[in-house]
């Protein structure tokens, strides 16, 4: 179906992809934010409490910060290494995902369900902007495959790596791992008539199993705030880790209470949805309606070769996330293997079935998604942002291959896996080696670092004005930049001051005066908009940040 050296080429591919955002500067706010968590647990020897700068932290427990500081200690405090744990975890996952679809479906799907999963954007993005998702989806794939093996099986030992699973994905974002789990199980329980299985002696040892993989990180919720009820988080008093973690913490996502609204459409995950699975949307979206055609024309009765673990999962997980009122796009990351696995099968059953028309209508519209990346390559490179030599090479390559592509004599499907895997691999090998360093340019704490070391600044003399976070700043000086006020800095001497334009009038209204000051580009570079990407405006919605020194 699929060859074994073509197979590992594009694996290597996306590794190629991955390797090249390792060394990209971290994003504001998540990643950086989560990187400065993990260099305070290193840096003060403390793995017990959590803290988003100088508040204590109860929203998501501690896996996540646990191994980003494991990795910290291995390889030293830098961008690179606070990937690798994500990296390995996706991975993890691409190798769970090929498990699933060859116990659901065949090998050939599994094969295809991991390069799918892989080389899916939302997963690629989410090794470069790593957040908590990265390592929530592998350990929640890996769970899926290994408790269906268990449904299939009733072996001993797939219930119990089912379960480690199941707890690390729990130590790492709390309920609704354990959530999205059970759901799809659940769907695949009902159809297959298994409930006997649910009261087996052997679903004991998993919930032993879960219980102890996740004692470390209740040990650290009690540690921090069982132990100390006098502790005010979020306006509270008395808040327990235990309640919080079983209980109030996907009500709060859900409600928007604590953590914000910033969403009330009901649709949002829907056309969120188009982007995040390129570029095999049009082929998911496909799979997903054939499989409900075919399910309820047959009425809901177990039929070979069919199984509703995968629809049903994504089906139930997407009405519940619809419905928080706090919602961003990685939300959706724990849908992604669902959607390979079904993607793959899909196109399997078109190539086992022959039906070529359909394959030439998917390999056509594979064509027009590559080259709308070419596009978007070029507008990226060569509008957004000045190209150099490298960003023209990449680009004539990537026309020469889907050239050579387009005329190369092999079969529909053959020609719609590698489309698809070479759109990816192109658009991100431009982002992620041009688009984004460029782009991070005006992220004004990184930039603002490297002034720092090349003038030698004494990182310990650094403060800001306000409680406003500086997470680049912080990682990159490898020290949290301090918090005073313009009416106590009157009082102080021999320090370097991190100001906006506002905070600087101040400073001059206060009749303070400097003679060494930096300054750089601000722009939020996760929420870009149409006015930064157009070089003629981009000026007007640049701020400036400075650093100046008060003697």
């Amino acid at each position: 179906m699929i060859s074994r050296t073509r197979f590992w080429i594009f694996i290597g591919l996306i590794l190629l992809v991955y390797l090249a955002g390792m060394f990209v500067t971290l994003f504001e706010n998540d990643s950086a934010q989560f990187a400065v968590m993990a260099m305070r647990m290193v840096q003060e020897n403390d793995f017990i409490n959590l803290f988003k700068g100088p508040e204590e932290y109860l929203d998501k427990p501690h896996l996540h910060y646990w191994l980003a500081a494991l990795s910290f200690k291995i390889f030293g405090i830098y961008d690179w290494a606070y990937r690798i744990p994500a990296i390995l975890v996706t991975l993890l996952g691409g190798w769970s995902c090929y498990g699933l679809g060859k116990a659901l479906y065949s090998k050939d799907a599994g094969k295809i369900a991991a390069l799918i999963f892989l080389s899916s954007q939302t997963i690629v993005l989410s090794v470069i902007d790593v957040r908590t998702d990265a390592v929530l989806t592998g350990f929640t794939v890996f769970a899926l495959w290994q408790l269906l093996l268990y449904l299939q099986r009733r072996s001993l030992g797939n219930i119990i790596l089912g379960a480690v699973g199941a707890g690390l994905a729990f130590s790492t974002k709390g309920q609704i791992a354990l959530v999205v789990i059970a759901l799809p199980l659940l769907c695949y329980i009902a159809y297959t008539r298994k409930w006997k299985l649910l009261f087996d002696w052997r679903v004991l040892v998993a919930l032993l199993v879960i219980a102890l993989t996740i004692t470390p990180m209740l040990y650290a919720y009690y540690q921090q705030f069982d132990l100390h009820p006098e502790k005010v988080i979020r306006g509270k008093t008395n808040r327990t880790g235990f309640r919080f973690i079983f209980w109030e913490q996907s009500f709060e996502r859900l409600s928007g209470e604590g953590v914000g609204q910033n969403s009330s459409d009901y649709f949002f995950f829907f056309h969120t949805f188009l982007w995040v699975f390129l570029p095999w949307t049009v082929i998911g979206l496909a799979a997903y309606g054939t499989r409900i055609k075919r399910i309820f024309k047959n009425r809901f009765r177990l039929e070979k070769g069919v199984e509703v673990m995968t629809i049903g999962g994504i089906t139930l997980i997407f009405l519940l996330i619809s419905f928080a009122q706090f919602k961003l796009p990685h939300y959706l990351n724990i849908t992604i293997p669902l959607f390979a696995v079904l993607t793959a099968a899909y196109l399997v059953y078109l190539k086992d079935s022959a039906k070529e028309k359909v394959l030439r209508i998917f390999r056509n519209i594979q064509y027009g998604i590559f080259g709308l990346c070419l596009v978007v390559t070029a507008l990226l490179n060569h509008f957004v942002f000045e190209a150099g030599i490298r960003e023209n090479l990449l680009l004539s390559f990537a026309i020469s291959i889907l050239v050579y592509v387009i005329v190369e004599r092999s079969d529909p499907f053959q020609k719609i896996i590698t489309t698809a895997v070479l759109s990816a691999t192109i658009l991100n090998l431009s982002l992620n080696s041009s688009f984004y360093p460029s782009l991070l340019q005006y992220e004004a704490g990184a930039t603002m670092a490297d002034i720092v070391k090349e003038k030698n600044i004494p990182v310990n003399r650094i403060y800001k004005l306000s409680e406003a976070h500086t997470w680049a700043l912080d990682f990159y000086n490898r020290e949290p930049v301090k918090i005073t006020s313009s009416e106590r800095v009157i009082d102080m001497n021999d320090i370097w001051v991190y100001a906006t334009d506002k905070e600087l009038d101040v400073l001059k209204a206060k009749g303070l005066s400097w003679e060494e000051q930096y300054a750089t580009d601000q722009f939020r570079i996760t929420r870009l908009q149409a006015r930064f990407l157009n070089p003629e405006t981009r000026k007007e919605v640049i701020r400036k940040r400075h650093l100046v020194y008060l003697k």
